[in-house]
Formats: C-alpha cells, structure tokens, sequence
C-alpha cells in the first residue's frame, strides 16, 4: 500500500492550514487546533456558480426574507394568516 496522499485546506473557523487526506474529500472533518467541523473540498475542483446563479439566488433570498418578514408582522400583531404548526410550506 502507497502513502497517503494529502492536499492543503484552510478551516474556515480558525483560518489554520491543515493537511487533509485526499480520501477525505468531500466528508465532514474537524479541526485538530479549534474542533471546528467542516467539509473537506478542494477548491480548485469546485464550480463556483456563475453571475446568473448568483443573481437569481440574491432574488430568491430577498423574497424569501421579505415574505419571513411579513409573517413575523403579522405574528407579532396576532393577525390571522400567519403560518401555525400544521401550516408549514402553505404560504
């Protein structure tokens, strides 16, 4: 059996460089300065999303967030129409 093979990956809680087996590619690992968890990828493997993506998750977050605060208006004034525990996903 060959040496394991290690690539560089910074943890994006504490900011160290840490050495990550290749095998460990896309799993959960944790931190052994911080405990911090995150998923091990290489980022000159991963597609960034290109400017229409981005663009059009910017208007869905937006919409989203300004419908979360139209709920929580209506919550917080005891309006009828506001989502109850049987109601999710029902807008």
């Amino acid at each position: 059996m060959g040496l394991p093979v290690y690539y560089q990956q910074g943890c994006p809680v504490c900011g160290r460089q840490l050495r990550i087996r290749v095998t460990l590619l896309g799993k959960r690992v944790y931190c052994q300065h911080c405990g911090g968890g995150f998923l091990a990828v290489d980022p000159s493997m991963v597609d960034a999303p290109d400017d229409r993506t981005a663009r059009r998750m910017d208007v869905v977050v937006d919409d989203l967030l300004e419908r979360a605060a139209i709920v929580l208006e209506r919550a917080a004034a005891g309006e009828p129409g506001h989502a109850r525990r049987g109601d999710r996903g029902r807008c």
